[in-house]
C-alpha cells in the first residue's frame, strides 16, 4: 500500500503525481484524484492506500503550478480552466488511462468537473467533495484576497498563506509535518506565490459554474457528493440544490467536516467512496 512518487515530463511541463498500485484484483477502473487551490496530492496520502488495496489504481497529480509539479510563468500558461484542462489531458493520455474512476475537491476540483464535461467518454464515475458546482459560488476572502493588485503578490509570497488557507477551510489544526510538505514548495521557490497569483486572477469561476451547472444537467454516469457540512466557503445548501438537478447524483453530509474534508475525515470518506468505485 505504499503511496510512489513519480514524475513524468510532457512537452515542457513536468507533472510530480503520487501513485499507488492496485493490490489483488485489478479489474478496477483506475481513479484520478484531483485536488484544490494551496493544495497538492499529498492531500490524498490516506485515500490513495485505501483504493489501491482494494484493487484501484490511484493516481493523484499535483496540478501545473502547484505542489512538486512544474510553475511555468504566466506567459508560457495561462493558468485558466482551458490551459488547466489542456495540461490534464496531457497528463492523462501520457499515462495512457482511458476510461477512470474522477474524484476531485476544491476551487481547481471544478476544472476536473468542466475535464469530465468535455471528455465524458472517459469517465466512469465522479465523486466531488466540497467543490464549487453553483453559480452561487463565489471566491471566498481568504482566496480572493491573494489575487488583489498589490497585495496579492505580497501574500501570494508568505508560506504562512497555506496554513492560514488550510486550517481556515477546513476549521481544524493540521499537523506540523504535514504543513511542512505543503509549504516546502512556497519556500523553495517565489514560481509557486507567482502561479497561485496567476490562478487566482485567471480562474474564471462565473463561466465556469455556468458550464457545471449547464453540462450536469444532462449528465448520466453516478456521481457521488460528500460534503463537509461546517465548510465556511461553500454552504451543503449547494450540495443539496445540486444533487436534485442532475439525473443520477447521490448526496452524503459529512457532520462537523469542512472544506478539505480528506484532510482530517478520510476515514469516513472512504465508508461511501470505496463501493462507490468499485460499482464501476
Amino acid at each position: 500500500m505504499a503511496v510512489l512518487e513519480k514524475n513524468i515530463k510532457i512537452d515542457s511541463l513536468e507533472w510530480f503525481y503520487r501513485e499507488s498500485e492496485p493490490i489483488g484484483r485489478s479489474d478496477l477502473l483506475p481513479v484520478v484524484l484531483l485536488h484544490g487551490i494551496v493544495s497538492q496530492s499529498y492531500s490524498w496520502r490516506n485515500i490513495l492506500p485505501a483504493l489501491s488495496k482494494q484493487g484501484n489504481h490511484a493516481i493523484a497529480p499535483d496540478w501545473i503550478g502547484y505542489g512538486f509539479s512544474s510553475k511555468p510563468e504566466k506567459r508560457e500558461f495561462a493558468y485558466n480552466a482551458d490551459a488547466f484542462i489542456n495540461a490534464l489531458a496531457g497528463f492523462i493520455q501520457a499515462l495512457e488511462i482511458e476510461k477512470f474512476s474522477l474524484i476531485v475537491q476544491g476551487y481547481l476540483g471544478s476544472v476536473g468537473l468542466q475535464y469530465a464535461l468535455r471528455h465524458p467518454e472517459q469517465i466512469a464515475n465522479i465523486s466531488i467533495l466540497n467543490t464549487p458546482i453553483s453559480t452561487t459560488a463565489k471566491l471566498p476572502w481568504k482566496i480572493k484576497q491573494m489575487g488583489l493588485p498589490l497585495a496579492g503578490e505580497m501574500i501570494t509570497q508568505d508560506p504562512l498563506l497555506v496554513d492560514r488557507t488550510l486550517e481556515g477551510g477546513s476549521r481544524y489544526r493540521i499537523e506540523d509535518k504535514d504543513l511542512d510538505i505543503y509549504r516546502k514548495p512556497f519556500l523553495k521557490s517565489s514560481s509557486s506565490g507567482r502561479a497561485l497569483l496567476a490562478t487566482i486572477r485567471n480562474l474564471q469561476l462565473e463561466q465556469a459554474m455556468n458550464e457545471i451547472e449547464t453540462g450536469f444537467q444532462s449528465w448520466q454516469e453516478p456521481v457521488l457528493i460528500q460534503w463537509g457540512v461546517i465548510d465556511p466557503w461553500l454552504p451543503v445548501e449547494m450540495a443539496e440544490k445540486f444533487a436534485k438537478a442532475i439525473p443520477n447524483g447521490e448526496l452524503v453530509r459529512l457532520n462537523n467536516v469542512g472544506h478539505y474534508p480528506q484532510e482530517h475525515y478520510h476515514e469516513t470518506i472512504l465508508q461511501d467512496l470505496l463501493p462507490f468505485v468499485r460499482r464501476s
